[in-house]
């Protein structure tokens, strides 16, 4: 009889359900202390991460430290400085119906967490949700993207040298993923594509295992007349840029008013030179693209446009330069998915009310962009369009904010994290009416005759 092979990722995750069980992460001081833990090990191996960064993108110090090492950082000292308060049950108010007693809320841990983290900020985007789930209590399995494997490696290295499989493990890259969506997870957060997001809520379905889904999608730029051009120009081409383009909130799409086209053109072209040079092919701050599958992806797609700033590309160094292209329709290659990388789509309007139409014919974005000085027209934009999040008169500033949500809607996203929301999505809010034994009140016993005046006078 031929000997049944056991699960690698069974085997880890019987391992992390028994040390939930002894109800060791429950312990406040040493969720703390692991949370110290972590970042002394991140800390201790920065230059790493650098170095791990530059060869996954080509991505500076500067970048690297403020939009993956930075926002870890500030998600761990948000934790430290509130997890006491945020883990201590929360007393509410009885009620008539059953008076005396107290009610609490005990903040309590789903258990062995699964999180799955995305290539395109691969070491913030995989340790701030594990971040979340130690601060609630929880175990973690973690599995990084596999694109960004210099940056798996590191994340090996800090997790594997820094705590017990036990507790927080890194799959090994050649972990097979239905495999490791075949088991049962306490939870399961997911950063990724909206297909591999559906694959991933099949899968947890399967066990009614509770889900965050952080997608993506395409999210719109609006530019009206009343604008500071020039401002507008150089925020939305930083927020596009960042990361070579590939962000899941950078604003994939434009629409701008025909008044100021000429103007906004000549703007941005600027912003870009002063960002990146004449060449931002030779500009270190400038990242590239993940691998030569996406390279061929974008690079297919400027087409049948005007490339009003950029439209360079460089096969064997993976280079696609800061693009601005005018298109005339939606159903443009652009228009068709999110772009994920350093290509800015541009179609004139002529009015707000025709760019909240455009925007309503794609599903609901995670991210949406509004520069507008009138304040008629933000309201009209912020009461009329779904999404996720987004910015008045910026791009991208409200995910570095721990006391907003982060999370999409429909079709990009399910749940939210970040500061306390973090802590909330890896907790189960438990409800406790504790009552006294003595009155014990009669009414709510049979028989009933004769008492339904009385609950109609409690229940109203």
């Amino acid at each position: 009889m031929a000997t049944q092979t056991i699960s690698p990722v069974k085997v880890l995750l019987d391992k992390q359900r028994d040390f939930f069980d002894t109800n060791t992460t429950r312990d406040i001081s040493f969720r703390i202390e692991q949370l110290k833990n972590l970042k002394k090990a991140i800390q201790d191996r920065e230059q790493d991460i650098y170095a791990a960064l530059t060869a996954d993108f080509r991505k500076s110090e500067f970048e690297t430290y403020a939009t993956e090492i930075g926002v870890i950082y500030d998600e761990i000292s948000v934790m430290l400085k509130n997890i006491k308060k945020w883990a201590t049950p929360e007393l509410v108010k009885d009620t008539i119906a059953n008076f005396p007693s107290r009610n609490y809320i005990y903040p309590e841990p789903y258990g062995v967490t699964l999180v799955i983290g995305a290539w395109n900020y691969p070491l913030q985007l995989t340790l701030a949700p594990v971040v979340g789930a130690i601060a609630a209590g929880n175990t973690c399995i973690i599995k990084p993207p596999r694109a960004a494997m210099h940056t798996y490696k590191v994340l090996q290295d800090i997790i594997g040298s820094t705590f017990s499989e036990s507790y927080l493990a890194v799959l090994d890259e050649h972990t097979d993923n239905t495999d490791m969506l075949s088991h049962r997870y306490d939870y399961i957060f997911f950063t990724g594509g909206v297909e591999i997001g559906r694959t991933v809520a099949r899968a947890a379905a399967e066990y009614l295992t509770p889900v965050t889904l952080e997608l993506g999608g395409k999210s719109p730029c609006i530019v009206d007349k009343s604008v500071d051009i020039e401002v507008a120009a150089r925020r939305i081409a930083w927020g596009k840029f960042l990361n070579g383009g590939q962000t899941c909130v950078a604003p994939d799409y434009l629409l701008l008013h025909e008044e100021v086209e000429e103007k906004f053109y000549a703007a941005f072209a600027k912003s870009v030179k002063e960002f990146y040079g004449n060449n931002p092919q030779d500009s270190a701050d400038y990242p590239r693209i993940i691998n030569d599958r996406h390279f061929r992806r974008l690079a297919d797609m400027i087409t049948d446009g005007e490339c009003i700033v950029g439209g360079q590309t460089d096969a064997d160094t993976r280079y696609i330069a800061p693009t601005l292209i005018k298109i005339q329709s939606l159903e443009h290659p652009l228009m068709q998915d999110e772009i994920f990388g350093p290509i800015l789509p541009v179609l004139t309007i002529h009015s707000i009310e025709e760019a909240i139409s455009i925007v309503k014919q794609f599903e609901k974005p995670l991210a949406f962009y509004i520069f507008s000085n009138s304040y008629a027209n933000q309201q009209k934009c912020l009461q009329s369009i779904s999404f996720g999040g987004g910015c008045v008169n910026d791009t991208i500033s409200h995910f570095i904010n721990p006391d907003l949500p982060f999370g999409g809607v429909g079709n990009s996203g399910l749940g939210a994290y970040h500061g306390k929301y973090s802590f909330d999505t890896f907790t189960h809010r438990k409800a406790v009416c504790n009552k006294v034994t003595w009155p014990d009140v009669p009414l709510r016993y049979p028989p009933y005759v004769g008492k339904l005046g009385i609950i109609k006078q409690v229940m109203k």
